[in-house]
């Protein structure tokens, strides 16, 4: 997928996103939802509050930090920083942080490895979470193994051989009680 798609599909599954600028490793702006000179303004501001900040923490050199945000009454400015390319977007006030950061991690990655994205199954997925649940995708179920096919469920498992399961626990238990 190239940066142009990934960030239609980055505004189009993240509400809180106003505005983005993805920004190659040279400086080049690849996409934007913004037009003409505010794209490569943005794009300059992003990699300028990166170094600065980069600059402030003793130990950290240049290309290290990989996220930052700044939170002002009005919103935010949230950078992220992966794959040699730098992703920025401005946001209303009070976002919700971890959420932003995992739709621009992925934006980013979506537009390195051209993987399609498929915004419907994310909101989806979004829409299934509780309150302060983590921002991270579900695991996927792996498929039911050959091995265990036609095997009745039990809510006890079988202890390995060998292995000290319930039933052989209690027969000790049992024991040492006579």
């Amino acid at each position: 997928m190239d940066a142009k798609q990934a960030l239609t599909d980055l505004t189009e599954i993240s509400s809180q996103i106003r505005s983005a600028v993805l920004i190659e490793l040279d400086g080049v702006v690849a996409a934007s939802t913004l037009e003409g000179e505010r794209a490569q303004q943005m794009a300059h501001a992003a990699s300028e509050l990166l170094a600065a900040a980069e600059r402030t923490r003793p130990g950290l050199g240049p290309g290290t930090l990989c996220q930052l945000e700044i939170a002002t009454l009005e919103g935010s400015v949230f950078i992220v920083r992966d794959h040699g390319r730098l992703i920025a977007a401005t946001t209303g006030p009070e976002p919700t942080v971890g959420l932003v950061f995992y739709d621009l991690k992925s934006c980013l990655r979506n537009a390195h490895e051209g993987k399609p994205t498929a915004p419907a199954a994310k909101r989806a997925v979004r829409a299934e979470r509780e309150p302060g649940e983590s921002a991270r995708e579900q695991p996927d179920v792996p498929p039911a193994s050959s091995a265990s096919a036609g095997k009745p469920v039990t809510d006890e498992a079988e202890p390995e051989p060998g292995a000290k399961g319930p039933r052989r626990r209690r027969a000790e238990k049992d024991d040492a009680a006579s």
